[in-house]
């Protein structure tokens, strides 16, 4: 998910099924603006440099969410890590769900009614829901936290003590006057009070 906080998402099915303990969110660190392609060549690094280190065992099948490029990028980051052809890995292009393998530019279109084409679109969408669902919270949080910086008179260090009180700022947007008032003080809890909930006297 590109945009101002750009995000990956890894879900992991285990015998056709999903097994969610094991996905994964990804906030991309090294890329600098829309780059799908060095972004896909992030996640998949530190996604497969992780199991190796940590001696998980690696999957059999990985399915890239694009076509020949989006591939090509996750296929560089295995050959750093050294695991080309101990990992199968295909990628599917959503227009006309095309397969594509490493090494082969032709496409393999599989039957709309086949149960391996069903198991990947939905792999594939499972990462969407779950990669969309983290994108729009964490843009929430982002909205939230930057409209306490926008509160007149309330200044860095008020914010900071209130998020390691509240731990969100979801939260303090939610807290009582009298929760507040115990972190700050009273003017400043009853500017903060009052600006998140103007109908209250």
């Amino acid at each position: 998910m590109q945009g101002t906080h750009p995000v990956a998402a890894c879900v992991v099915f285990k015998n056709g099924k999903p097994s969610k303990k094991e996905y994964r969110h990804y906030n991309i660190k090294t890329v600098v603006g829309p780059d799908d392609f060095a972004s896909m060549e992030e996640v998949v690094f530190r996604r497969y440099k992780r199991l190796l280190s940590e001696n998980e065992p690696l999957p059999q099948l990985i399915v890239i969410d694009g076509g020949k490029g989006q591939l090509s990028s996750a296929l560089k980051s295995l050959d750093v890590l050294g695991l080309r052809g101990k990992i199968a890995i295909i990628g599917i292009a959503k227009r006309l769900e095309e397969i594509y393998y490493p090494g082969d530019a032709v496409p393999l279109y599989l039957d709309k009614k086949s149960e391996t084409l069903k198991i990947i679109q939905q792999l594939r969408n499972e990462a969407h829901r779950f990669g969309i669902t983290f994108h729009r919270n964490k843009r929430s949080k982002s909205a939230i936290q930057s409209e306490l910086e926008q509160i007149p008179t309330i200044g860095k260090q008020t914010i900071t003590t209130l998020l390691r009180k509240f731990k969100s700022a979801k939260r303090v947007k939610k807290a009582s006057f009298e929760e507040l008032e115990a972190e700050i003080g009273h003017a400043r809890a009853n500017i903060i009070f009052k600006y998140f909930n103007p109908k209250e006297k």
